[in-house]
């Protein structure tokens, strides 16, 4: 089909002429201001949006991945923050405010699988109060960590035990943890956590040691905010951990294999010095500063050529070595060693030490041919200071006190702006050489540990 196109009148073209006339004139005599008018209008800026006075994350609505950040509630443009309440499950959480009054941060991880209700208020620089409202969840990891301490609640310790945890999973993270751990004791003190891969009886474990052994009677308290923390890449905590344990009064036992004598020391004084037997050539009793782990009356000790139940026995070492009644080996004791690696005592001395440990007090064996093995029982205090606190992820010391604990920097082995402290100045006694009347040592009271399963081995009378 042809295409004809439109046929104008003479009206029509008229028309078309006046409006392309008034076109032209418009041109010759307004064009510049015209496009000036145009000009203005392309590029008139747009007022840009006041930022909300308030800005809460995780944002509201959505789920949040990264607990291990917590939450955060900023106040911009001037403003001051007035107040912060956070809830999850009908529990307040924890968080601080900034010097200036313009962030609010939460103090610990935010708990896995949780939802999170934040209610903000601050006033702008206008002086306006606002209130903003928010709530979130936080996500559910694939993998997960568990932990355990093996203090038990209300249990009394001994001065020397440290407090010990015990990880499902290796921790790479380990900084990360060690800063959601917190200590409360009724008395300050100076210490440090350590990171053990070796343990042996988990696949990670840390522990907290005083610098000096604690003063007796302490009240602890031990929290790990550990629900919502990565401990490893995609590996978090699901789970808070607490307890509280007592440390009891001070005894310490120094049992040389030279002299063949122990002495007892309790509540800081020489309590008894009674003859011994440690291991004989080739199965000596290894030196190092224990600590006692369990107690059984009896234990069956099964060895070469022995199968035998041993009354009064305190262990020392997860290879089986104990302090425990030998009847059968009297006559040496005092004079020879005998043993099969345990230090014998006297039926009756026995007894009475038995009757007295608990876990975590300290045993130091000294004279010895045989150095100790680190791992070998609770070998905390085979560590000097300095060398403890550099098994610390942080590299720090803790102080610790009636309010809680705070991370201290060490120069010389001491706090860099240290804070009123008790005195703990403890020293570990040193054993008398011969079966004289010895002086009690100065000592200072330590921490106390639980019993844990220990690794299967065989006991050695």
């Amino acid at each position: 089909m042809a295409f004809h196109p439109p046929r104008l009148t003479r009206r029509g073209l008229g028309t078309l002429i006046v409006c392309a006339a008034l076109g032209l004139l418009a041109t010759g005599c307004g064009g510049t201001k015209s496009a000036s008018a145009h000009e203005r209008r392309g590029t008139r800026s747009v007022p840009a949006l006041s930022p909300p006075p308030l800005m809460i994350t995780p944002a509201s609505g959505g789920t949040d991945t990264t607990p291990n950040r917590g939450i955060t509630v900023a106040a911009t443009a001037g403003g001051a923050i007035s107040g912060v309440t956070v809830r999850a499950n009908g529990s307040r959480v924890a968080g601080s405010l900034n010097t200036d009054g313009t962030k609010w941060h939460s103090t610990w991880a935010l708990a896995v699988s949780q939802r999170y209700a934040v209610t903000a208020t601050a006033t702008t620089s206008a002086g306006k109060q606002v209130t903003l409202t928010s709530s979130f969840k936080t996500f559910t990891p694939h993998q997960t960590i568990t932990t355990e301490i093996l203090e038990g609640y209300h249990q009394t310790y001994g001065v020397g035990m440290p407090i010990i945890l015990y990880f499902s999973r290796p921790v790479t993270n380990q900084a990360a943890v060690e800063r959601s751990l917190q200590v409360r004791t009724s008395r300050r003190v100076l210490g440090s956590w350590y990171w053990d891969s070796e343990c042996g009886t988990a696949p990670e474990c840390a522990y907290f040691r005083p610098r000096h052994y604690w003063s007796p009677h302490t009240q602890v308290s031990f929290t790990g905010h550990l629900d919502g923390v990565e401990e490893a890449p995609g590996v978090y905590g699901y789970h808070n951990l607490t307890q509280s344990f007592t440390i009891g009064g001070p005894l310490l036992v120094v049992a040389s294999a030279a002299s063949h004598y122990m002495s007892v020391y309790r509540n800081g004084r020489l309590f008894a010095h009674w003859p011994i037997s440690t291991g004989r050539p080739g199965d000596d009793t290894p030196d190092g500063t224990y600590l006692t782990i369990e107690k059984a009356n009896p234990v069956d000790m099964v060895g070469p050529g022995y199968n035998i139940e041993v009354p009064w026995s305190v262990r020392f070492t997860w290879s089986g070595d104990y302090l425990h009644d030998a009847y059968w080996s009297v006559g040496e004791q005092g004079f020879t060693n005998v043993s099969h690696g345990c230090v014998n005592m006297p039926p009756a001395d026995a007894e009475i030490y038995y009757q007295m440990a608990v876990p975590g007090d300290p045993v130091k064996i000294v004279g010895s041919p045989k150095a100790g093995t680190w791992d070998n029982g609770w070998t905390m205090w085979f560590l000097p200071w300095r060398a403890w606190v550099k098994g610390s992820a942080l590299h720090e010391a803790v102080e610790a006190g009636p309010h809680g604990s705070t991370f201290v920097r060490l120069r010389g082995g001491n706090p860099v702006a240290p804070t009123p402290t008790t005195p703990i100045t403890p020293t570990t006694p040193t054993a008398p050489t011969a079966p004289t009347t010895p002086t009690a040592p100065t000592t200072t009271p330590s921490t106390p540990t639980p019993t844990p399963t220990p690794p299967t081995t065989t006991a050695t009378p």
